[in-house]
């Protein structure tokens, strides 16, 4: 008689629970599941651009370079550090309003157009060098 095989085990490993392997508490498994996902979401998480803000950084002719970038992800960091929502981040003379929460860009302009504008729906700002 041969064996069945589930997955790579057979399965009478799948049906007799003591020769299974389980990850007891304390048993080297780092933290919760909450802990690890929330760990991971982090990781891969990356800042997205909504379909607006592509459209206004080519409209606007506004080049994100790699340095950039990073710049943008670290104030988005630090703005969700303090708990903001939406928030108005400066990086070499360019604006950009972010959800922090979803870690969006909504809309972006150069100094050009930041002369004599209001931003609303803010609730913070944080400056890049």
């Amino acid at each position: 008689m041969s064996k069945r095989i589930y997955g790579n085990q057979p399965l009478e490993q799948l049906q007799n629970p003591q020769q299974q392997k389980r990850t007891q508490p304390g048993s080297g498994a780092k933290g919760s599941f909450n802990e690890v996902l929330q760990e991971k979401l982090k990781q891969k998480s990356g800042i997205k651009f909504s379909g607006h803000a592509k459209q206004r950084l080519n409209s606007r002719n506004i080049d994100l370079t790699p340095q950039d970038l990073n710049k943008l992800e670290q104030a988005v960091d630090k703005a969700e550090d303090k708990g903001a929502k939406e928030s108005l981040i400066l990086v070499n003379e360019v604006a950009y309003v972010v959800s922090v929460e979803n870690k969006t860009v909504i809309t972006a302009m150069d100094d050009q157009n930041m002369k004599e504008n209001v931003f609303t729906n803010i609730d913070s700002a944080v400056v890049m060098d």
